[in-house]
């Protein structure tokens, strides 16, 4: 990342599978188990990270809810002005009507990815419920959607970055790290 320095890792490994296990704790403990449950992972890290609470969820409850995986790159609001988006795959193979879903993201910002989650799920189907975990919440909020679950609060700057970095996307480990911009970087000692 050009122009970025890391600033703060704020979540290792230990912290952030304390996390999912936590958050897929709260999920079956507020829908009562996994019937009518289906857990969606939005591409990228979302996906990666549902897939561990699937597995989670699994081993609690010794049946895995349904899941699925989710593209919003042509739902985004800013679609028209990408020269050549880069489209993931979406995998919905069960029916979403009258389903309780549970949308996974790494990272909440602005409000803007979830809200085209939103849209692109209701061309699937009518849900009963979509509910929102996120393993880091930034603040800063455009729209006004707040996620049901929090792996945890980050308060950040509005120039600063949040990146979750995971194995899946070839880092040697899992970490939640804190990007500050350049011009904010602390002053190098001069050498005597």
């Amino acid at each position: 990342m050009t122009g970025y320095f890391e600033k703060l890792m704020v979540m290792g490994e230990k912290e952030i599978r304390r996390a999912l296990v936590r958050l897929s704790s709260e999920i079956l403990e507020r829908n009562g188990g996994i019937d009518n449950l289906m857990v969606v992972g939005i591409q990228t890290g979302g996906a990666h990270l549902a897939n561990r609470m699937m597995k989670i969820i699994e081993k609690s409850e010794e049946k895995a809810p349904e899941s699925g995986l989710l593209d919003i790159t042509l739902y985004r609001d800013d679609a028209p002005m990408l020269k050549a988006p880069q489209v993931g795959r979406t995998d919905l193979d069960s029916d979403l009507n009258g389903k309780k879903v549970v949308l996974i993201d790494d990272v909440i910002y602005t409000g803007r990815t979830i809200r085209a989650a939103m849209d692109a799920l209701i061309d699937f189907g009518r849900p009963k419920s979509i509910q929102l975990a996120v393993l880091i919440d930034r603040g800063l909020r455009e729209f006004p959607i707040h996620p049901d679950y929090v792996g945890r609060t980050v308060p950040t700057a509005p120039d600063e970055r949040v990146e979750v970095l995971l194995r899946e996307e070839g880092n040697k480990k899992d970490r939640v790290i804190i990007y500050g911009t350049d011009e904010n970087a602390p002053a190098k000692k001069e050498e005597p």
